[in-house]
């Protein structure tokens, strides 16, 4: 009888930690989907247009990775955030064990694959201080359930009390990535002007595009495509407007080269030091887009 006890005991003690790692690192994982949101608005990029489809296919991608990462983030539970506190258990008692050891054991993986991808040091030791912190944090959580001399708690108190927290931490991040959005900030292409086009660009394969102040235009092997995406080489002289727009993301290029069906139409990303003009390939909603830097 004492037995069955103590296994039932122990059943339940398990799942509770289980529960405790399971419930963090999902609450970890949306932190982090929030924190990777708002840094890809600062990346720079062309504004590539979303329609219907694009919400389908990421509303059902996002069903699919819910489903393969709660898998995994149980199979991280089980296989390293409660080990991870055991080990820290059995060499002191000391809560700072767990960030050690967690760092003890990213270090060589961690690093091994950031260099092998040429990520550099720095690279490197971020993604080594983002895993240790991964692991460490659960594990932290656990331990409150390993301790002998602290009050039990059960499972469901344990996931009551972290949804509670967790859900108040994410809603702050949503709102404070909000109010960020709002207040402006992320990445906006450079504001251009007839006098910071006139140049030489060039697409690195060959084709240029010369526009002139006096607003002549030149192409020498462009490539111009139709919205199926069918590629035609366009050479000759023309004409080219800067339409500036009513702000940063609506200004645009029309270039009108003679012996080409259709015109250019080019919108603008890059910084200030570097800016490149693009258009797409196709359908806009491919994402493709054929690109042109500054040469002089």
């Amino acid at each position: 009888m004492r037995s069955e006890m103590r296994l039932i005991r122990a059943r339940e003690r398990y799942g509770a930690l289980l529960t405790a790692s399971i419930t963090v690192l999902i609450l970890e994982a949306v932190l982090g989907g929030i924190a990777l949101t708002v840094w890809t608005w600062t990346q720079v990029s062309p504004d590539l247009p979303y329609n219907a489809m694009n919400y389908v296919f990421w509303a059902v991608m996002a069903v699919v990775l819910a489903v393969v990462g709660v898998v995994a983030i149980a199979v991280a539970s089980v296989g390293l955030v409660i080990p991870l506190a055991q080990v820290a258990g059995w060499l002191g008692r000391a809560w700072w064990w767990i960030p050690v050891v967690a760092a003890s054991v990213s270090l060589a993986p961690v690093f091994g694959w950031a260099l092998a991808h040429h990520a550099g040091f720095r690279g490197a030791l971020g993604m080594w201080l983002a895993a240790a912190a991964g692991w460490a944090v659960p594990a932290l959580v656990v331990r409150r359930l390993l301790l002998p001399d602290r009050p039990r708690i059960g499972g469901g108190a344990m996931f009551g009390w972290l949804a509670l927290y967790g859900t108040l931490a994410v809603v702050t991040a949503v709102a404070l990535a909000g109010i960020g959005r709002w207040a402006g900030i992320g990445y906006e292409p450079p504001r251009m002007s007839v006098e910071r086009l006139a140049g030489t660009w060039t697409d690195g394969e060959g084709g240029t595009l010369v526009l002139g102040k006096d607003g002549r235009a030149t192409a020498t092997g462009l490539n111009m495509y139709d919205f199926e995406g069918t590629k035609e080489e366009c050479s000759g002289a023309g004409s080219w407007s800067y339409q500036p727009g009513g702000g940063a993301w609506d200004q645009g290029v029309r270039v009108t080269v003679e012996g080409c069906e259709s015109g250019f139409s080019w919108e603008f990303y890059g910084t200030e030091e570097q800016p490149r003009l693009f258009s797409y390939i196709g359908d806009p909603d491919s994402w493709d887009t054929y690109e042109l830097e500054r040469r002089g």
